[in-house]
């Protein structure tokens, strides 16, 4: 019975070895990449704030509607100033044919009627001019409400304009803010791995325990997950604020 307990007890020691071995395979592999694939933030510069606000501004496709939509109710402000001439006309006839006409005489007791039939030219020519009595009193309305729709248009492109800015201003803070995170993850990630590399050494002499060991394991690990979120954070970050500037933003020599 002794004999079996002492067996287990090898088998579960040896166990505990090899898991620890093959943790100590996937940190060294995954280090690996991480010297081989590493992401520096700081390779990148960024152009100034109001380069990159300029440029979003130029790129909205937004704010290009707000500026058409201004030129629509402008056109529209022209149409109602001439509206009036709508009422405004000039009208001409023209006839060429066979004219009949009919006279008649009176002189004293004696009276005589005649029938003239004549080949001649007629036309006629005139302006007219019809306002209805609603647009008359209308009129100052409409134009007043035609004025309003521009300015309220000049107004919504403003303030798109003043959205850009802030949202541009929000994520270049924001891309700064990435950048600076992803380099301390960065250097913890490297101290990290350095530690590891002193603790694997001190386990395979014997001079630190198996629980100490999987203890750093597991710090180098949640320092690796933290710096591939950061490097993620860093990248969404920056495209996003690429998208809306419409430029790549360069590598450092």
């Amino acid at each position: 019975m002794y004999s079996i307990i002492k067996m287990n007890k090898f088998f579960h020691v040896l166990s505990i070895f090899c898991l620890v071995s093959m943790s100590l395979n996937t940190i060294q592999a995954q280090n690996q990449g991480l010297e081989d694939n590493s992401f520096k933030g700081s390779l990148y510069k960024f152009p100034p704030l109001q380069v990159v606000i300029d440029s979003a501004i130029k790129h909205s496709a937004m704010l290009s509607f707000r500026k058409h939509h201004i030129g629509v109710m402008e056109s529209t402000l022209k149409s109602e100033k001439i509206y009036w001439t709508k009422h405004l006309g000039i009208q001409g006839e023209s006839k060429y044919g066979n004219i009949n006409s009919f006279s008649t005489d009176t002189d004293g007791a004696v009276s005589s009627s005649a029938l003239a039939t004549t080949e001649q030219f007629n036309y006629s020519f005139g302006v007219y001019f019809k306002f209805p009595v609603y647009d008359f009193i209308n009129r100052k309305h409409q134009l007043k409400l035609a004025k309003l729709e521009v300015e309220e248009a000049i107004s919504m492109a403003e303030f798109t304009k003043e959205e850009i800015r802030q949202n541009v201003i929000r994520l270049y803070q924001d891309l700064i803010l990435k950048q600076k995170l992803l380099q301390i993850r960065s250097r913890s990630l490297g101290d990290g791995r350095v530690n590891m590399e002193m603790v694997e050494k001190e386990f395979r002499n014997g001079v630190v325990a198996i629980s100490e060991y999987v203890r750093i394991t597991n710090m180098t690990a949640n320092l690796e997950a933290d710096f591939e979120k950061a490097v993620a954070d860093f990248i969404t970050a920056k495209q996003l604020l690429e998208d809306m500037a419409g430029f790549v933003f360069g590598l450092t020599d």
